[in-house]
């Protein structure tokens, strides 16, 4: 059949359609899940970045607090999510932890999504409530690893969660040092913090951003880091493994955050999702915001960021092993 110029017109029209569809992404806000509290690390970089976003994106960035079981209910609505429009900023819990501390879990880590970008790490801080630690004479960790081995179960240990790295890096101390301390899981780091404040919990191996402006105020006793290397933002404070002495050489248990999408989100819109956020973690100002807070700005490809997974899983499955962490 022979088509005429007004056809060919037409159909090559037609063809465009989809092209231009997918070019004109996002064509509505965007969804930013996060799978925690207000108040907590997760949020405060998912706030950070959303305006940034917004601006190079051309759409609403809003973000959603979705908090529960250590992560998982939020996480699993991203999972589940076939608008093309809903992301989440995942953590070493969801994405790494949780997979071998829960027997089952509402999603595959690593199946159910596209990883977009690494947006920042950052150092634990293991801080206590003021009158607490002086009441019970803690200062130091080694003052801690003598008052919890002397008095097994009397100190509470709050966290943001079951399976977050928050938990863990108290589960590992405590099979390190032989110490008991009672668990308490909070469905963030906001309200755990709020209850440490107030004198209902002794101690919490925090995210260095959410704690820092409660640690500069006094309202909180940072003791140590729980990185590998001392902290810039707090460069005063000893790693744990620096101040812990044998029993806790080698310690190290630090976070991270991340852009991830569903699975089934289309490659170029992960592709783009991914240049933006790097862009956004380049700027100056973003960057030095993140290391006020103690955090570090990532921005590596997705590639990396799903090569970070894969290792931190496997990391973190050895740990919940050997300190015999259990979901409570």
């Amino acid at each position: 059949m022979k088509l005429n110029r007004r056809q060919v017109t037409a159909l090559a029209g037609s063809l465009a359609l989809p092209a231009a569809a997918q070019a004109a992404w996002p064509n509505r806000p965007i969804r930013l899940i996060v799978p925690f509290t207000p108040g907590g690390t997760t949020d405060l970089l998912a706030r950070a970045m959303a305006p940034e976003l917004q601006q190079r994106l051309g759409q609403a960035v809003v973000v959603d607090n979705k908090p529960g079981a250590g992560g998982n209910i939020g996480s699993a609505e991203v999972a589940k999510a076939s608008d093309g429009h809903t992301l989440l900023m995942g953590t070493v819990g969801t994405h790494a932890i949780n997979a071998a501390l829960y027997p089952r879990l509402p999603y595959d880590p690593v199946r159910d999504f596209a990883p977009i970008t690494l947006v920042a790490a950052v150092p634990n801080v293991l801080v206590f409530n003021p009158a607490n630690a002086a009441r019970y004479g803690i200062r130091t960790v080694p003052d801690l690893i003598r008052y919890a081995r002397a008095n097994p179960g009397k100190l509470n240990m709050a966290s943001s969660g079951n399976g977050t790295s928050i938990h863990l890096a108290g589960e590992l101390f405590k099979s390190m040092t032989g110490s008991y301390m009672l668990h308490f899981p909070y469905r963030g780091s906001g309200p755990a913090l709020l209850d440490l404040m107030a004198g209902n919990m002794d101690l919490m191996f925090d995210n260095l951003p959410s704690a820092l402006p409660q640690i500069k105020a006094g309202k909180l006793l940072a003791i140590a880091v729980t990185s590998a290397q001392r902290s810039p933002a707090v460069s005063e404070l000893p790693t744990i493994a620096e101040a812990g002495g044998p029993a806790l050489a080698g310690f190290e248990a630090s976070s991270w955050f991340g852009l991830l999408a569903p699975v089934h989100q289309p490659a170029d819109q992960v592709a783009r999702m991914q240049r933006e956020a790097a862009a956004a973690l380049a700027t100056p100002l973003l960057r030095e915001r993140l290391a006020s807070q103690g955090a570090v700005a990532g921005g590596g490809t997705s590639t990396e960021f799903a090569a970070l997974i894969a290792s931190e899983t496997a990391k973190w499955a050895k740990v919940v092993k050997v300190s015999g962490a259990k979901v409570d």
